[in-house]
């Protein structure tokens, strides 16, 4: 079997598997129990400093 023949055969059965399996890991994680807190900061996060830019206020602080 020459080395082309071996990784085709290779990459369509066991690297393809891996790749699943990877897959499913990453969306049991992202939607695992206790992580909606984590996701909604993270969706929240570009609202931080929606009152008061995050440049105003610099001058009064380095006074």
């Amino acid at each position: 079997m020459d080395t082309y023949s071996w990784m085709r055969e290779l990459a369509d059965s066991w690297v393809l598997l891996a790749m699943f399996v990877f897959f499913l890991g990453v969306v049991v994680w992202a939607f695992r129990p206790g992580s909606r807190k984590d996701h909604e900061e993270s969706a929240n996060l570009i609202f931080r400093n929606e009152k008061t830019p995050a440049g105003e206020g610099l001058e009064e602080a380095k006074q």
